[in-house]
């Protein structure tokens, strides 16, 4: 047996706190201990037996009870008691085997083996094995007083499954058939759902109506291919019965069965035992059944005392329930098994270590679980032959036995599921590489629609409805984005309300004017969860709440986008967290990798949302108020109709603004202009900027907006005209609406700025400490009004003090925006930026620092 599974399982039981596991690894629970001596006796067991055990069992000298119990005319176990066995040797027992694992004195205790040694056990009758750990004797057992020191000796001894699974590879000769074992798997689980007991108080069984089972496709396949398999499953049956009714041990049975199917791989040798005891367990259950209203059935019943094992349900009941419990496990292991098989192989070889050392147990789970169902068909053939009288008095024995199979075979199968779970892991991440790798692809092919493209996206099955409508708040089917333009909002499920909000205003607004067919577009929303994120009860509240406010597609749920396409968004289309909106034609050819930011800027005047259509319109636009501020406030709009001064400004240092209000009200009198100013906040910390604006307000300082959607969206532009720039590799100093941009995002980040405008020229941009100081430095420049002007004595006086300032300029990209420029050069000097790792806590409230108010 593979050597990892003996080193993970020796640990396991040794640690476990299950009662089954102490038993096999604990003192025997039918020795007592001597108070005076502090030492372990063996009970009697014939004196734990019930009196009518006993009197079915009789002396142990009765040839009959010497056959049942497997202590006579069992080659293999006089095999194991002659001196030089090899078997022996390997198992480091010279001489006489009995002497040196200090068992001298007792006969019975020469007869039944030691107690901890499963390799031992393993070869006695499956009917009586429970026998051999009352028989033994602690006091001089040296295999107990190691395992009790936590020792290697356990039901997982890693030597002695190599002793019993050399017998079994000898009887391992595969011609090369392959058989699908799954429809017949698939019979035998139905089977043994319904041969199952559901006992209670006053009847064993659930009487089924079998008119109403289905006829599953599984059957149909099944029986195809039994015409060819029928007859091993009848041989297979026949001899596990006969070897049970003959008092055969389980290893010896097991080795026959083995021989009868040498040619099949691991798999099919299990099913088909499997199948072989089905159809006796089936039987016995089916006759259980239905002898109460089928004469036929009653007549047979009778012959295998199915009434009177019914009428002596309840005392059995524990009997049955372990029998469940132990076909249940049996039935675990067998789909583990079966679901290696089920591993592409273009995914995943014997060279992994998971997959080599699943192959490698493999072997000895097939022989533990056929052991395993031996032991379940010797419960149902010694009630049938021996009677309800020996099923009750030897129910606690038959337990032990059945408990000692339940912890080996569960012990195998955890270990092969963390094997399968480490396989299913390496097979996911070499498709999910070959997704990613091959993704790209697809954009590069010419589809005759968008339904490929979006079932790869979105979801690959038919049988469901993938997609909520908005608008009608029902499911619906991939088929309503057909040969339509297809624009992807791809988003986590942090979207602000305020990116809400506006997307749901500006598609509202195209569904108003859009009158062409063909000009129409179709929004879908994909959330995507981080697929290394347990998903919660309170994410999918999220999610259902923002999908319920959507007027547009979304996904059904997120859990339909596959693992590796989200993997894929991210390599191609450099998805973090920030929306992005991926725009695709009716044949589904990739408009725009992003056009968020067109979105942001234009609106639906920025359809069809392909990037010629994003260059076009920015050779349109110039460096003017319009373009910042675009159709969010009249007011504003008025003011440039009007030809009016204008100053916007920003920042949250209420102190500034104070000043640099009062200043340039002052300067304004004086210099007799009309001018008007607005706060237009920040792009951080919502929170002082709020009580800017409350403050601004009480004071009457200045015109502001006062919702903060609109300052929020207000800079979401300016971002979104630097990214669109970027995406376009126009981030160019030749560039004048970039390298203005780019001042304005960096007098944002390091404090209060101001912007000097006529009408809808920009007169000039520049930080809170300069723009402060032009104003207040009025009688300093007035003079040049007459002859320059006082749009041009403004800024001649600001620039003299912007170059003698010599701020300096950041930018601050975080890594959930997506693309990140490799380099840029300063909008003040020109020269290549330095570019730096920053962590940043962008809190709204101030904390401590805080004055305290009196």
């Amino acid at each position: 047996m593979d050597q990892s599974l003996a080193n993970y399982t020796n640990n396991k039981a040794l640690s476990s706190s299950n009662p089954d596991k102490r038993l096999l690894t604990g003192t025997n629970p039918l020795t007592s201990t001597n108070p005076l001596t502090g030492t372990n006796s063996a009970i009697n067991p014939m004196q734990q037996l019930p009196h009518q055990q006993q009197h079915l069992m009789g002396p142990m000298t009765n040839p009959v009870s010497q056959q049942l119990l497997g202590l006579a005319g069992n080659p293999m176990q006089q095999q194991l008691g002659m001196t030089g066995n090899p078997m022996q040797q390997q198992l480091g027992m010279a001489g006489n085997p009995m002497q040196q694992l200090g068992m001298a004195g007792n006969p019975m205790q020469q007869l039944m083996g030691p107690k901890n040694n499963p390799m031992l056990n393993s070869m006695m009758n499956p009917l009586h094995t429970p026998m051999h750990h009352q028989m033994t004797s602690p006091v001089h057992n040296q295999t107990v007083q190691q395992l009790n020191r936590g020792d290697r000796n356990s039901i997982f001894s890693a030597s002695d499954d190599n002793v019993i699974m050399k017998q079994v590879f000898d009887t391992h000769l595969p011609d090369g058939t392959d058989v699908d074992v799954k429809p017949l798997l698939h019979i035998v689980e139905d089977i043994l759902k319904y041969a199952t007991i559901h006992a209670d108080s006053t009847s064993m069984v659930e009487h089924t109506d079998v008119t109403k089972l289905e006829n599953k496709p599984h059957q149909t396949n099944a029986v195809m291919m039994l015409n060819s398999l029928s007859h091993i499953i009848d041989k297979l049956a026949c001899e596990m019965s006969f070897k049970c009714l003959s008092g055969g041990d389980g290893h010896t049975t097991a080795l026959a069965l083995f021989h009868t199917v040498g040619n099949f791989h691991w798999d099919a040798k299990l099913v088909l035992t499997l199948s072989a005891f089905a159809l006796n367990y089936g039987e016995f259950w089916l006759l259980a059944q239905i002898y109460s209203s089928n004469q036929l059935a009653r007549s047979m019943a009778i012959l295998r005392q199915v009434p009177m094992i019914m009428e002596h349900s309840a005392p059995l009941k524990p009997r049955f329930d372990i029998l469940n419990k132990l076909i249940r496990s049996v039935l675990e292991l067998t789909q583990c098994i079966i679901h290696f098989k089920d591993l592409p192989s273009m995914y995943i070889s014997s060279d992994v270590p998971a997959m080599a050392s699943a192959m490698n147990t493999i072997p000895t789970a097939v022989y533990w679980n056929i052991r395993g169902i031996i032991a379940c068909a010797a419960q149902i053939t010694s009630l049938t032959s021996m009677g309800h009288e020996y099923g009750i008095s030897s129910t606690e024995l038959q337990s032990w036995e059945l408990s000692t199979l339940i912890l080996k075979i569960n012990h195998i199968l955890e270990f092969l599921k963390k094997q399968l779970e480490n396989c299913h892991r390496v097979v996911g991440d070499r498709k999910e590489m070959d997704f990613r790798n091959s993704f790209n692809q697809l954009f590069d092919t010419i589809h005759i629609d968008n339904m490929k493209i979006l079932k790869i996206l979105i979801s690959p099955r038919d049988d469901i409805l993938p997609l909520f409508d908005g608008s009608t708040k029902q499911r619906v089917k991939l088929e309503v984005l057909r040969k339509r333009n297809v624009l992807l909002l791809i988003s986590g499920l942090d979207m602000s309300p305020d990116e809400l909000s506006i997307l749901e205003q500006i598609y509202s607004e195209s569904r108003i004017q859009g009158t062409r067919m063909d000009a129409l577009y179709e929004v879908v929303w994909m959330p995507i969860v981080d697929p290394s994120v347990e998903y919660t009860e309170a994410m999918d509240r999220k999610f259902e709440e923002m999908r319920n406010s959507m007027p547009w597609y979304s996904v059904y749920h997120p859990s339909i986008i596959d693992r590796a396409v989200k993997r894929s968004i991210g390599d191609r289309w450099h998805f973090r967290s920030k929306p992005i909106l991926v725009v695709l034609d009716p044949q589904g050819r990739e408009l725009s990798p992003n056009a968020i930011h067109m979105m942001w800027i234009w609106g639906s005047n920025a359809f069809s949302f392909t990037s010629a259509r994003e260059e076009a319109l920015w050779r349109e636009e110039t460096w003017r108020l319009e373009l910042l501020v675009s159709g969010m406030d009249p007011t504003i709009l008025n003011w440039i109709r009007d030809d009016k001064y204008i100053c916007l400004y920003g920042g949250d240092d209420i102190e500034w603004i104070r000043k640099f209000t009062n200043t340039a009200r002052a300067m304004a009198t004086a210099a007799r202009i009309p001018l008007e100013m607005a706060y237009v906040g920040k792009s951080k910390k919502k929170e002082n900027v709020r009580r800017a604006i409350a403050t601004i307000n009480q004071e009457k300082l200045s015109y502001c907006w006062q919702d903060t959607t609109l300052i929020w969206f207000f800079w979401t532009r300016i971002e979104s005209m630097l990214f669109s720039k970027i995406q376009l590799r126009r981030a160019d100093d030749q560039d004048l609406i970039m390298l203005q941009i780019k001042k304005l995002l960096s007098y944002d980040k390091d404090g209060s700025w101001a912007l000097f405008c006529r009408g809808s020229q920009i007169l000039t941009n520049g930080h809170g400490s300069t723009m402060l100081q032009t104003p207040a430095d009025f009688d300093l420049w007035k003079d040049n009004i007459p002859t320059r002007g006082f749009d041009a004595a403004f800024t001649d006086h600001h620039d003299k003090l912007h170059g003698a300032a010599n701020n300096c300029c950041r930018f601050e990209f975080p890594i959930t925006a997506g693309r990140i420029p490799e380099g840029m050069s300063c909008p003040e000097c020109h020269r290549s930026m330095e570019k730096y790792i920053a962590f940043l806590c962008c809190h709204d409230q101030t904390g401590l620092l805080e004055p305290i108010l009196s």
